[in-house]
């Protein structure tokens, strides 16, 4: 069975659309999701990969109960994540764990870091004081700073210290499953890497699972088992990573590999701006941006369908157009 299950889910948001049409008009919505599922297996890395505005964070939010999807479910451990009373929630919350983006906005500013820690024990487990204090410890070895590091603030630490007592906050209470939202992106790059192998190895330790969001494809590549390309809200391509990396079925993956470093200076495609999801083009939303597009692109909404062994598509022409290997373009 699958640890963590989405199926087809969507939310939509209410936009601001002034007093005078919240008072007497329908609120305009926008799909920030849009029928997206995938699943992710005990011990197992899945990558989400897109431009801002994919979508990626609002998947995050769902899976973790920020918020609630519009349709669809999630299913975490068997259980439908909406039915969870509050006692379940709560175990949820420990079976699950967030290591954000930026780990100064994560983490109080008023404790201290190994009592930042320890604030998730006492919330989540019956240890006493001294058990805590040993578990504290141990953690801040795990992840790879000493004794000394709980006593300091978060201001006193650097983004890669910091990062590190956010993932030992996240592995205090033993989660089958870490959601990494852009956990990196924030660091050096010499940083980046070490954080990368931190990561890779808690995992093998531990059995952990991880969701792992990033715009960045060397991040997904470096740690991914398998990726979903996210484009406007919508799922467009799913596979094993170096698959999907190394011959991409759908356009607009392609496109992302190929604005990777060392670019193509003929590479115009991502230059355009994506549209708007308050107005997203009728047929494949990535049609106006497409080298591949053709008039059915415009006119039908390609649905995700089976591109091989593990693969997955939405894309009308892929099998005629996206069947060259584009390891030039990613070098690994």
């Amino acid at each position: 069975m699958d640890l963590l299950e989405v199926r087809n889910v969507t939310k939509e948001f209410e936009t601001d659309t002034g007093m005078l049409e919240k008072l007497f008009g329908t609120p305009e919505t926008v799909k920030a999701v849009n029928d997206v599922s995938f699943t992710i297996d005990h011990g197992e890395t899945f990558g989400l990969v897109g431009e801002s505005g994919a979508g990626k964070s609002t998947i995050a939010n769902l899976i973790t109960r920020f918020h609630e999807p519009t349709a669809g479910k999630i299913v975490f451990d068997g259980v439908d994540t909406s039915t969870y009373l509050r006692d379940g929630e709560k175990e949820m919350r420990q079976a699950m764990q967030m290591v954000f983006q930026q780990p100064s906005g994560s983490i109080d500013p008023r404790y201290k870091a190994g009592e930042w820690i320890e604030e998730s024990l006492i919330v989540h487990t019956d240890m006493n004081a001294d058990e805590r204090e040993k578990r504290v410890q141990d953690l801040l070895e795990t992840v790879g700073l000493s004794e000394e590091h709980a006593d300091h603030y978060s201001h006193e630490l650097s983004g890669g210290q910091l990062q590190r007592v956010s993932i030992a906050t996240a592995l205090a209470v033993d989660p089958d499953l870490i959601v990494l939202d852009e956990p990196v992106s924030a660091l050096d790059k010499s940083v980046q890497f070490r954080i990368l192998k931190l990561l890779k190895n808690l995992q093998a330790e531990h059995d952990i699972a991880y969701l792992l969001i990033s715009h960045d494809l060397r991040v997904i590549d470096n740690l991914c088992d398998r990726v979903g390309v996210l484009y406007l809200g919508e799922m467009v391509e799913t596979g094993p990573t170096g698959e999907v990396f190394d011959q991409p079925r759908h356009p607009y993956t392609e496109s992302l590999i190929e604005a990777m470093p060392p670019r193509d200076p003929d590479n115009k495609l991502l230059e355009k701006e994506p549209p708007s999801p308050l107005d997203p083009p009728s047929g494949c939303s990535f049609h106006p941006r497409c080298p591949y597009a053709t008039e059915l692109c415009a006119s039908e909404t390609p649905e995700l369908e089976s591109a091989g062994p593990e693969r997955s598509t939405a894309c009308h022409h892929w099998e005629s157009e996206m069947t060259e290997e584009t390891t030039a373009s990613f070098s690994r």
